[in-house]
């Protein structure tokens, strides 16, 4: 492959590769939001129609579990003839790490901006007291475990992080404002 050099070129020459340059398409910066390859088409859907940040976080988390109760159904239906059984089980771990991911960036987004994420704190610290458990019980006692090792300590990291960030939401994020009756 050649390099283009453009020292010693015309002035003209310059002129010309400068007004060509900004026609080029630039990577992603102009890009449109990318779609997470993790999502499906209806989930990313939804992740777009929420919105707001909290609504947000709370599908994050049931996509996640949705992924946790794959890997359990996979689990327990083993099909030594199955050939792409093994790819399944990286996709959904990786999945789940994805969802896991997103969920905590959207937990420091809102603390940052200060919006109301109750809801989705609540559905993650619910959902981290199931998922980080099984998680650690498969990495003690899963079936074929080197298949898919590295995806699964992915999971747990993200997981373990994930925890840190709910419990710090927890402590910043107040309590709703009680509502008194007006008397």
């Amino acid at each position: 492959m050649r390099s283009i050099s453009l020292q010693g070129a015309l002035p003209g020459a310059m002129l010309l590769f400068a007004s060509i340059l900004p026609a080029v398409p630039a990577g992603s910066a102009n890009a449109a939001p990318q779609k997470k390859e993790y999502l499906t088409e209806a989930e990313a859907d939804k992740i777009r129609d929420a919105g707001a940040t909290g609504p947000r976080i709370v599908l994050f988390a049931t996509f996640a579990s949705d992924r946790i109760k794959k890997l359990q159904y996979e689990f327990a239906h083993i099909d030594p003839t199955d050939q792409k059984r093994i790819e399944r089980l990286n996709s959904l771990l990786n999945g789940y790490t994805g969802c896991i991911d997103d969920a905590a960036d959207l937990i420091e987004i809102g603390i940052e901006k200060q919006e109301d994420i109750r809801d989705g704190v609540k559905a993650m610290q619910s959902g981290i007291k199931e998922f980080l458990p099984y998680l650690k019980g498969l990495a003690l006692n899963g079936v074929e475990r080197e298949t898919y090792k590295e995806n699964l300590e992915d999971a747990i990291e993200a997981t373990q992080d994930a925890a840190k960030d709910v419990d710090k939401a927890a402590k910043e994020t107040p309590a709703a404002p009680v509502r008194r009756k007006p008397s």
